[in-house]
């Protein structure tokens, strides 16, 4: 949790420098069964709501939240997420308060309400993300190590042949063509995407999927050639 919330609420162009804060629980990922905090810890105390944290204008804001959630509900182990981060809150918690539910009137964190719930429901119902949390063989790197692009890049699986890739790009300049290896031809599907209209964003994407192309690349024999949206997240379903 701090070494994900230090990276993210850094100024993106030095974000190429610290890429090692957001791998570095690789290493021991799987020691123990894990949960994923954003808890209420991190939002009292003068510490800041989570929105108020991220840096950039308001729109590099919300994107760079919807992008830190996209981050907790790919990586494997189970999540937590404290109340008022789910709509965008600009407030800190306060126990004497009600949340700031007003806000959902407006598109900005009504989208981002839409993302939690997009993301919850695709945890629940793609069992590549939730099956094997806990077991190293659900989940393996493409490429960790592009701090130049600070773009972070895994696949993860459950019991079957399902097979989810994830691609988060750090910063907020849009990269074209970006090649992703995965072991499976075919086409992907986009099924989740931060950069939605729907959630605030911009709608950069892959128009609803990509097809493989037939040749080698992260070690893999096939490559996806993907557009990854500013400050943003792409999940792609084999199938």
């Amino acid at each position: 949790m701090h070494d994900t919330l230090q990276y993210v609420c850094r100024d993106p162009v030095h974000s190429r420098f610290h890429q090692n804060e957001l791998t570095f629980r690789g290493l021991y990922a799987f020691t123990e069964n894990f949960m994923l905090p954003l808890s209420h810890d991190e939002v009292v105390h003068g510490k800041q709501s989570l929105l108020s944290k991220m840096p950039g204008d308001d729109w590099q804001k919300f994107a760079n939240l919807r992008l830190l959630f996209g981050c907790q509900f790919g990586q494997p182990g189970k999540k937590l997420l404290f109340m008022g981060g789910e709509f965008g809150q600009w407030h800190e918690w306060n126990y004497d308060d009600s949340l700031d539910w007003h806000l959902t009137q407006w598109e900005r964190h009504s989208g981002m309400q839409r993302w939690v719930a997009d993301l919850n429901r695709a945890y629940r119902n793609e069992s590549a993300l939730h099956e094997m949390d806990c077991n190293p063989t659900g989940f393996a790197w493409v490429d960790c190590s592009d701090s130049d692009t600070s773009i972070l890049s895994f696949l993860r699986s459950g019991h079957g042949d399902e097979i989810i890739v994830a691609a988060f790009n750090f910063t907020p300049v849009p990269r074209l063509y970006y090649k992703i290896g995965v072991p499976a031809d075919g086409y992907w599907k986009e099924i989740l995407n931060s950069d939605a209209t729907e959630y605030g964003g911009s709608g950069m994407g892959n128009q609803g999927g990509v097809w493989a192309a037939d040749h080698w690349w992260h070690g893999r024999p096939h490559t996806l050639y993907l557009t990854l949206p500013p400050l943003g997240v792409v999940f792609l379903k084999r199938g």
